[in-house]
């Protein structure tokens, strides 16, 4: 039966295979099971972890053989992001705020990779690992022993501590999604059910009424196990990717993440397909669900869900169009001719999707769903998902407390692009001292740079790209306005500055603006993957009920902010390209801009948290058409707003449930050093008169540096879909340094210190 090692967990060395144990605290028999079980150990060496880099494909190695350890040493960015010693040695202390940028760039130098940018944890939801782990039990792939350790540690870490339980993200009470899905890969990865923290874990799940009470994310991939049963998924049938472009609820018009979700989602659930049975997924049956398994109404379950997990409760418009499907559709108008027609051109987009980024795919949930809709067509051996397999890896991150997945395959070209103007802003662009760092970003810039559209682009539903820049790297290849913008802009400063080469030629700048200019909507504001195809009326459809906002594109003050920098940058430079266009673009972005603050001066932020990130994008679009503190109420009202939460310490601190409930709320732990530097930011760029008020938030970020240069993690920053927090580590390094840079800059002769 193998032993266990003093985690409680077994070390056997077969891959992949369900665990067995005697189930002393468990009231139903798992006796049965086999004794094939995941090798898992205790904990792994973290000095035999290495980040690969190649040309921004970011992927950790483990290194088991010695020869190759003494080969291959652990730089100081790897120990750094494991946790390990870095011992970077002690700096003067700054006196002033610039002599704290530069103690702050030579650490963060320090965490520049080979190729020329940043990486870092992209990590915060909950529901990320799981389709990985899923994704590789249903196909059979093997999981490596130190993945499974450290999934296993990473977990463990993570769960609440009062109750045992996961939420939908690191910070997020418990929820059914996180607790059920997260539950599973433990015991994929080899953790006994009657482990304490399985025990724990099972006890409060049941007290949430069970599996049954998951959203539908976690019921489809639980139906796809085989683990509860295709019944209790509600329909997502794929022949509607074959209603024409002109029906208003193609599809086509969705927002890009939830069409890419809904592609794999629809083709599983047509198929019906289930996972070969094993005596893991038999002993799962009774341990995730209250009721006894061969018993359960599934179909009565469609729409059970547990309060914490219904953020976005289905509409009885969306529940008509369910029964409608489920009575009607299935049963009587569905031939099998439809139903084959639907599968096959769901599966002709998801194998477009992977030919126009090499099987990378947009992200962490629809890359496994891929993997796993190509393993049933095509089988184990197939070119596609043997390669799925390999980039699979470019999506975890290794830390110190174990291995998580990221939302993307990294945030390279957004983390970089800020990075070069944090020197801007500072006046240090020309500084010989930073320029092999910045000139190996610069080339980084110009190698990601996506050098032409998608192979049948309007055939797969793809928005123009050809000169743009990805939040990632080129392979995922999804141009994102704000992503093309600050990219852009890094690039114009760094070959606008003296002793710098011009790598991107006017052409291909040229380019990026023809793509920027078509991501302007109607109404003035800007998206962020593509203009929006459809209404907001389009979410009486959101069936995903974790999160709000999914289903269309919205217009957001900090795309539409960085689109209209980018355009007034390039046309100090290149004034006679399309000038009237990017004149009426920014025109008509900063009036939308305008529109959308709140009756309290803020505006809302959908990928920061929450209205301090926003409001200093918004008054920094008001700022490049000279509307300040002094001239504009718009400004004004935005800069009285930050000032209303500055707090006695000269920080702000905004909670990420200010997203969820679109009022500002303090976070309990107090002062945030990013959000002070968002907060500084933007009373900067507005001029805002009383200059106490920013020296304090600046004293503040200044205080927060240690003495080699770094600033500690505080509480997650960023956000998407509203309800759901992800992690931007770098922030504390290029937003504070951009605060301080900008401080010295406008204000050479005023004391902090």
């Amino acid at each position: 039966m193998g032993k266990k090692d003093a985690a409680g967990v077994s070390s056997d060395t077969q891959p992949l295979l369900e665990k067995s144990s005697t189930k002393k605290r468990l009231s139903f028999d798992l006796t049965d099971h086999v004794a094939k079980r995941q090798r898992i150990e205790e904990r792994t060496d973290h000095t035999r972890w290495r980040m690969r880099d190649d040309k921004g494909r970011q992927s950790w190695v483990y290194l088991e053989d010695d020869q190759a350890l003494q080969d291959w040493p652990q730089s100081f960015a790897d120990k750094y992001f494991l946790g390990l010693p870095v011992n970077a040695p002690d700096l003067p202390k700054p006196t002033n705020p610039l002599d704290a940028v530069r103690n702050g760039l030579e650490f963060f130098e320090k965490l520049q990779l080979p190729s020329g940018h940043w990486g870092c944890e992209y990590g915060g939801p909950m529901f990320l690992l799981p389709c990985i782990v899923i994704a590789w039990y249903v196909t059979k792939t093997p999981i490596p022993w130190y993945y499974a350790t450290e999934i296993k540690n990473y977990l463990f870490a993570r769960a609440n501590p009062e109750d045992g339980g996961w939420g939908l993200h690191i910070e997020g009470e418990t929820s059914v999604f996180g607790t059920s899905l997260n539950y599973t890969v433990l015991r994929i990865v080899g953790v006994d059910a009657d482990h304490p923290v399985m025990v724990k874990a099972r006890a409060t799940l049941h007290k949430m009424g069970g599996a049954t009470h998951a959203p539908h994310w976690a019921k489809w991939w639980l139906a796809v196990m085989g683990v509860a049963q295709w019944d209790i998924v509600n329909p997502t049938p794929p022949e509607l990717w074959l209603l024409p472009d002109w029906v208003p609820i193609a599809p086509w018009r969705w927002w890009i993440h939830i069409r890419q979700v809904f592609l794999p989602m629809s083709y599983l659930w047509s198929k019906r397909w289930q996972a070969e049975e094993t005596e893991l997924i038999r002993s799962l049956r009774q341990e995730l669900f209250v009721e006894d398994w061969a018993k359960i109404n599934w179909a009565s379950h469609r729409n059970t869900i547990n309060p914490r997990d219904n953020y976005h409760p289905k509409t009885w418009v969306l529940n008509t169009v369910n029964w409608c499907l489920v009575n009607i559709w299935n049963p009587v108008l569905r031939t099998q001719a439809i139903a084959k027609k639907g599968e096959e051109w769901a599966m002709k987009l998801i194998e477009m999707e992977n030919e126009n980024t090499d099987h990378a795919d947009l992200a962490t949930v629809s890359g496994p769903m891929n993997t796993v809709c190509l393993y049933v067509k095509e089988g184990p051996d197939s070119y596609a998902v043997r390669r799925h397999r390999e980039r699979a890896h470019e999506f975890l991150w290794m830390k110190d407390e174990g291995l998580l997945a990221n939302g993307t395959n990294g945030v390279q070209c957004w983390d970089t692009a800020f990075a070069i103007q944090a020197v801007m802003d500072a006046g240090l662009t020309e500084d010989p001292r930073w320029r092999p760092m910045l000139m190996k970003a610069l080339e980084f810039l110009d190698d990601q740079q996506i050098r032409e559209n998608v192979k049948d682009q309007d055939k797969c539903y793809r928005q123009q790209r050809k000169g743009g820049w990805a939040f990632s790297n080129k392979d995922q290849g999804y141009a994102v306005s704000d992503c093309v913008s600050e990219a852009l802009k890094s690039v114009i400063i760094l070959q606008k500055t003296p002793g710098f080469p011009t790598l991107i030629d006017d052409r291909r700048i040229f380019d990026a603006i023809d793509t920027l200019l078509t991501y302007q909507n109607p109404s003035g504001g800007c998206s962020s993957y593509e203009p929006p195809r459809a209404g907001t009326w389009m979410e009486v459809l959101n069936a995903a009920e974790v999160f709000g906002n999914i289903m269309v594109e919205y217009e957001y003050p900090e795309c539409t902010t960085a689109v209209v920098t980018a355009l007034s940058l390039f046309r100090k430079h290149w004034p006679e390209y399309r000038t009237k266009e990017i004149e009426r673009f920014i025109e008509r972005a900063v009036k939308w801009i305008k529109t959308a603050q709140k009756p309290h001066g803020g505006w809302y932020g959908s990928w920061g948290i929450c209205f301090t990130y926003a409001t200093m994008f918004a008054l920094e679009s008001l700022a490049s058409i000279g509307e300040t503190y002094k001239n504009s109420d718009y400004a004004k009202r935005g800069c009285d707003f930050l000032i209303s939460k500055q707090r006695e310490d000269g920080g702000w601190s905004e909670h990420y449930r200010a997203c969820e409930t679109g009022e500002y709320i303090e976070h309990p732990s107090g002062s945030q050093v990013v959000m002070t530097a968002w907060a500084v930011i933007a009373l900067m760029k507005a001029d805002y008169p009383n200059l106490e008020h920013i020296k304090k938030g600046i004293k503040l970020i200044m205080d927060r540096q240690q003495s080699n240069g770094e600033w500690l993690q505080e509480a997650i920053e960023g956000v998407f879909n509203k309800s759901c927090m992800i992690s931007y580590p770098n922030y504390k390094f290029t937003f504070t340094l951009k605060a301080l840079g900008m401080f010295a800059r406008k204000y050479p002769n005023e004391t902090v210190v």
